[in-house]
């Protein structure tokens, strides 16, 4: 029997709290659950359609839009990776025993490793998830309608938090939990079920009931081509007790708000213009807020949860009280209690660790984004990537290049060369695929003919069109789905003169396949790369870790 919505190790033992050890906790300020849902209407948390260009879901009620989800923001995981420096000390099984553990990836695509800089150091990259899991009487007394209990959990928080190889600096994307993507093969580990690969792209926070965490960390390797090192995933009782522990972190709004509707909808959070310490249940109604921030969309309430992790992060370095040991007692006990990981972080001496290397960030070079998106064109009420944006910044990261800007100049790299020697030009089967349609231009008729050719005279005589066009690609790429494969497809890109950052590991793909996008459609040589631009995209919206300014803007609809 399934022993836990989000696939981790086991059932969880009882975990003593603080009290019972003997200190004096005081977590909690009610018990109630505070203002709930509504037992009738959507909810602030619902499946049902987040948004659309008005503001508005639009999408059939069913019984996911009966489920009223709490949102909450998987940011307040920095509570323990920054906070719990010190405290490894303590009750160093106990702690232990709390920690849940969870595959790192259930897919089968596993997105290359880093290369080392020149000290040998490499970038760390790990997963934030949020989940909406109901799977105990905490979380569903914060959760809301009680038909919801024991449902497969949403990821509906997703933040990659990449640390550079140097330490210098940390950058965050959010992926807003509606967005539209393929979610790969997964095998859930309890009980060996396959979940084919997505036909039809889906919301990405569904990820996570497609056998656990690590069916997420598949998705995100598959969309970003990142590589993730960690996950760590939180729920709803979780996100109230670590605000508790840490004692209130400030936040801003520019009017009175009331997140509450006359139909249901809304988080509850009531606030006066101007900046307040939240902390539990009022810290997880700012982190869900949807209806009353901007213009009422999952977007506005990422900005919120960016902040709020901001702010938090410096309250924690900055609040001498955290410096008392039955702060960091109450604030190790709560957190560990609240975490699923994978087993590269499951003890308290590697979170020790890991909060040490973290903590090596000044909060000024943080830097806070969201993927790049619009409106999706097979449902206006979801988004998807903005294709040349979100992959800008997802090569950023790839790359390990500071979002800040702040970075000196990297020297230029030696030249990787593949582990899988590739074979001879003549035996290399590659498709060649048309898909140069643009924003603005159609695809050109007869492309990837063309470009199998131009192959065909370079020796590859096993190159073959695949017919029609494909959907848009931005930018030429050569696509592998193996390691043994992946000399060959060097060997193409470097005929062509395509660059080998431009060569990645897909499991889109079943052999050596070049995707002719819309920077190649004419002429038989590859175009010359321009020195490509490092900044940042103004869409990513982003956040320094040190604006101590940022204010929400509230909906004139949900002031008071």
């Amino acid at each position: 029997m399934r022993q836990s919505s989000t696939h981790a190790e086991g059932t969880r033992r009882r975990v003593r709290h603080a009290g019972e050890l003997g200190w004096d906790d005081s977590l909690y300020e009610g018990a109630d659950g505070g203002e709930a849902e509504g037992e009738g209407g959507e909810g602030e948390g619902g499946d049902r359609p987040p948004h659309g260009p008005d503001g508005r879901g639009g999408a059939p009620r069913g019984r996911r839009g009966r489920r009223r989800i709490l949102r909450w923001s998987a940011t307040a995981l920095a509570a323990l990776i920054l906070g719990t420096a010190g405290v490894g000390y303590l009750y160093y099984e106990h702690l232990n025993a709390n920690i849940k553990k969870a595959d790192l990836n259930l897919g089968d695509h596993k997105a290359a490793r880093p290369t080392p800089n020149a000290a040998g150091q490499t970038p760390l990259n790990i997963l934030l998830i949020g989940s909406d899991a109901r799977d105990s009487k905490e979380n569903q007394a914060l959760g809301g309608a009680k038909e919801t209990f024991g449902a497969p959990p949403l990821a509906d928080v997703q933040m990659l938090l990449h640390l550079s190889a140097d330490r210098r600096n940390m950058s965050v994307i959010s992926i807003p939990r509606d967005t539209l993507m393929k979610i790969p093969k997964c095998t859930d580990p309890e009980n060996g079920k396959v979940y084919r690969a997505t036909v039809l792209p889906m919301m990405t926070n569904e990820s996570l009931g497609r056998g656990g965490p690590g069916c997420t960390v598949a998705a995100w390797e598959e969309l970003t081509g990142i590589h993730i090192d960690h996950f760590m995933l939180v729920d709803f009782a979780g996100v109230v007790s670590m605000a508790d522990a840490i004692g209130g972190v400030p936040v801003c709004v520019d009017a009175n708000i009331y997140s509450h509707s006359s139909d249901g909808k809304g988080s509850g959070l009531k606030l006066t213009k101007g900046t307040h310490p939240v902390k539990g249940e009022q810290a997880l109604q700012w982190l869900r807020t949807r209806y009353g921030f901007e213009d009422n969309t999952d977007i506005g309430r990422t900005k919120a949860q960016h902040m709020y992790m901001n702010s938090m992060v410096r309250e924690l370095r900055e609040n001498a009280t955290l410096g008392n040991p039955q702060k960091l007692r109450s604030l190790a006990e709560e957190a560990t209690a609240a975490l699923t990981v994978d087993r590269g972080l499951d003890t308290v001496k590697k979170l020790y660790d890991l909060s040490n290397e973290l903590k090596k960030v000044p909060t000024e070079r943080i830097t806070m984004t969201t993927m790049p998106w619009q409106w999706a064109v097979s449902d206006r009420n979801r988004v998807e990537p903005k294709p040349e944006d979100a992959e800008k910044l997802f090569r950023l990261v790839r790359e390990d290049i500071a979002l800040d800007g702040k970075d000196k100049k990297k020297p230029s790299r030696a030249e990787k060369t593949p582990d899988d020697p590739a074979a001879a030009d003549e035996e290399i089967a590659v498709q060649v695929r048309n898909a140069t349609r643009t924003e603005t231009l159609a695809p050109v008729g007869s492309r990837a003919s063309s470009v199998a050719q131009v192959l065909a005279g370079k020796g590859f005589t096993s190159a073959t069109a695949e017919p029609g066009a494909a959907s848009a690609q931005p930018k030429t790429v050569v696509r592998y789905p193996s390691a043994d494969m992946e000399g060959d497809a060097w060997a193409v890109a470097k005929a062509l003169g395509i660059p080998t950052s431009s060569v990645q590991r897909s499991t889109e793909v079943s052999g050596v396949t070049l995707i002719v996008g819309g920077d190649w459609r004419e002429g038989d040589a590859y175009p010359k790369a321009r020195a490509e631009d490092d900044k940042i995209p103004d869409s990513a919206d982003a956040l320094n870790g040190s604006n101590k300014k940022a204010c929400m803007r509230v909906n004139p609809a949900f002031t008071w």
